[in-house]
Parts: structure tokens; C-alpha cells; sequence
């Protein structure tokens, strides 16, 4: 990082405000050590499973496969209790697919991967001709990634343009701005990047950790970075930003974890799927297999509920 770099950091860094790691590191080993019983346990795992985005991005995804996705979104379980998904997410040019799939009025969302996900190295007009096709073909939600590399190169003005023209892309889609938190480094870095996207998105609008496609994903640290800028922003301005982590959930124990996390950072009112998200399919059937272990008292074998798409 060259001098200039440097200085356009410390300058961020001093108006959102450092992280104290050491204290974000002890307050989330916390959340780790909570007990939670009986009919709170089945409400924050029937709450998780509508906060699922369930998800795929692969190459070799058909429409067929988009449609057994959709499927599964509305109907995760047999038991008539558990509730739907928040969103099946898909590549592009699988919308209009999931969009025929879910039909009209469907209480599942699609959202979609845009702006050369995940990389986002591509023209700003080739990515923005992405967002608007994907909202054309039905897309109530895009999911976009930030330029790391002109966050990095201290271009934050840069950032902060790409992330407005593709808010004017959406229309009345709802964005999510990922930041890809494990190439931002740092925990100081994570919250500055967070404030440049929570300064030019929308109320309702969503910041999410990761892609899914990195090394590193979410972890309570992380999110618990993003949950308190989240809060500070909030009380700064008013604006309420939803958060969605994403990649590395695989666990129900794992999801109350990070329900713990919203709920003392931001309070019940984040408690919901419009504002608060996981990016994390492979967590839906142990959500299921543990509200079935509370509803008979015995685990079903991994089996037992149809596979979800990798999570991301």
C-alpha cells in the first residue's frame, strides 16, 4: 500500500471508527457458550429457515434443476408447520426459469448473482446490462460484488459510484452489496467497506460477507463487525440495512449462533428475513432434521429431506 493509499485509509478509518478485534473476538466466543431451550429453540430454528436463501451456482444448472430448487423452497418439509424459504438465488439467465417455476404471487423470493459474480472483473456497463436483465426476466432481488480492487487502491468514490449505478439498475429490486470480506484483510477494513455501501444503498437494502467462493467466509467475527455497523449507522442516520452472511453455515447449532449475535446487536427487529438473511443452503436440512428431533424427539438420518444446492 503506497502513501496515498495509506493516508485515504486512515482517513476512513478515522471517521467510521476502528474495530476493537480483541473485543469482537471475546463478545462472539460468547454467543458460542448460550443455551437455548424448548420452544425458543423451535422458533429460532423455524425463524432461520426463513431466513434461508437457497441457492445454485453452477455451471451445469438446468431448468429442471432450477425448478426441483423451487420446489424445495416452498415446500422444505412435510410437516406443514415449517415455513418457506426467503429466496431461491440462482445465475441470470436461470431467473426466468425460476421465475415460471414459483409462479405468480409465490411468498419465495428469486434473487440473483449479478456483476460478473464472483470476480465482478468486468466493464461497469456489462455488469449493470446484467442487473437489468436479471430484474427484467423476474428477479425480485440482486446480489452484487463490490470492486475489491479499487476499495483496496483507496478509489472510494469509485466504489461508492458502482454500487449507486447498480441501485439504479434495480428498479425496485432489493440489493445486496457483498463485500467479499476475506480479501478486505482486516476487521477495519470490513467496517469502512460497510459504510461505503450503507451510505449509498437503500433502507431495506442488504450487506452480505461473502460470495461463498473464497477461502474464508462468514464467521460470527465478521458478521458481528458488519451487525455493529449496521447499529451505528442506524442510530447515525436512521436507515435501517439488512445483513446477510453467506458461506461456511452448515450447522442449525451454527445458525442460533448468529441469531444470538443479531438479537443482542440489533434487537428483535432484525429478527425477520427482510432484514436479516443466511447465504447458506447446506444449512437447511439440519435446520429440518433438528425441528424434527424437537417435534418427535428423534434425529432423522442426513437422507431423510432432499438435498439442497451448495450453499455460497
Amino acid at each position: 500500500m503506497n502513501a496515498g493509499q495509506s493516508a485515504s485509509f486512515r482517513r476512513l478509518f478515522d471517521e467510521v471508527g476502528p474495530v476493537d478485534a480483541v473485543g469482537i473476538e471475546e463478545r462472539v466466543a460468547k454467543y458460542t457458550t448460550r443455551s437455548i431451550k424448548k420452544s425458543a429453540k423451535l422458533w429460532g430454528l423455524k425463524t432461520a429457515v426463513t431466513m434461508v436463501d437457497l441457492t445454485t451456482l453452477e455451471g451445469k444448472d438446468t431448468p429442471g434443476k432450477v425448478a426441483s430448487l423451487c420446489q424445495k423452497a416452498l415446500h422444505p418439509s412435510d410437516d406443514s408447520t415449517v415455513p418457506p424459504v426467503a429466496a431461491v438465488c440462482v445465475y441470470p439467465a436461470m431467473v426466468r426459469h425460476a421465475r415460471r417455476a414459483l409462479g405468480p404471487g409465490a411468498k419465495v423470493r428469486i434473487a440473483s448473482v449479478a456483476t460478473a459474480f464472483p470476480s465482478g472483473q468486468t466493464a461497469l456497463v456489462t455488469r449493470l446490462a446484467e442487473v437489468r436483465r436479471a430484474v427484467a426476466d423476474g428477479a425480485d432481488e440482486i446480489d452484487m460484488v463490490i470492486n475489491r480492487g479499487a476499495f483496496l487502491a483507496g478509489e472510494f468514490a469509485e466504489v461508492q459510484d458502482e454500487i449507486a449505478a447498480v441501485v439504479a439498475a434495480c428498479g425496485a429490486a432489493t440489493l445486496k452489496v457483498i463485500l467479499e470480506v476475506s480479501e478486505l484483510e482486516t476487521y477495519d477494513k470490513i467496517r469502512a467497506a460497510s459504510f461505503l455501501a450503507m451510505s449509498v444503498i437503500r433502507p431495506g437494502d442488504f450487506i452480505k460477507t461473502s460470495t461463498g467462493k473464497t477461502t474464508l467466509n462468514a464467521t460470527l467475527g465478521n458478521n458481528q463487525v458488519m451487525l455493529e455497523a449496521i447499529r451505528d449507522f442506524y442510530l447515525d442516520t436512521g436507515t435501517a440495512i439488512a445483513m446477510k452472511p453467506a458461506g461456511g453455515i452448515r450447522t442449525a447449532k451454527q445458525a442460533l449462533q448468529f441469531l444470538i449475535a443479531v438479537k443482542e446487536t440489533l434487537g428483535d427487529a432484525w429478527l425477520n428475513n427482510k432484514r436479516y438473511r443466511f447465504g447458506a443452503s447446506s444449512l437447511l436440512n439440519d435446520l429440518l432434521r433438528q425441528i424434527e428431533k424437537e417435534r418427535t424427539g428423534a434425529y432423522q438420518a442426513p437422507y431423510y429431506f432432499s438435498e439442497a444446492a451448495e450453499s455460497y
